[in-house]
């Protein structure tokens, strides 16, 4: 990575479908499936350590804050992983066969650069 690296949010998505066949599974499957995607997910980590800037959390349930109040509302979030690197592909690339994929076929990652905020 050069001096031109750049911040990247990746947020793992879980849609409602995902969390169904995640649920059918029996408690067994779902702690064997745990265990080995937690694994994966390590070896993973050590393998991208060096673009990993956070390696983030899960996330729990959510608020929608507006000037009208507070809501409670579903979305798709259900993790995330800040990385540094030199370009938005470079980025993508580091979650190519992610660990999440492995307990959540079917589901995405999606990778953003975090800009700088205008005229700080």
């Amino acid at each position: 990575m050069t001096e031109a690296t750049k911040t990247f949010l990746a947020i793992y998505l879980g849609s409602p479908a995902a969390m169904e066949a995640w649920r059918s599974k029996s408690e067994a499957e779902r702690k064997e499936l745990q265990a080995k995607g937690m694994v994966a997910w390590r070896v993973w980590a050590d393998k991208h350590k060096d673009a990993i800037a956070s390696g983030g959390a899960p996330l729990g349930k959510t608020k929608r804050v507006t000037a009208s109040g507070v809501d409670d509302v579903r979305n798709a979030m259900a993790a995330y992983t800040i990385v540094r690197a030199d370009s938005h592909a470079a980025a993508a690339e580091v979650f190519k066969d992610h660990p999440h994929f492995m307990m959540f076929p079917g589901e995405a990652i999606e990778v953003m650069e975090c800009l700088p905020i205008p005229g700080m």
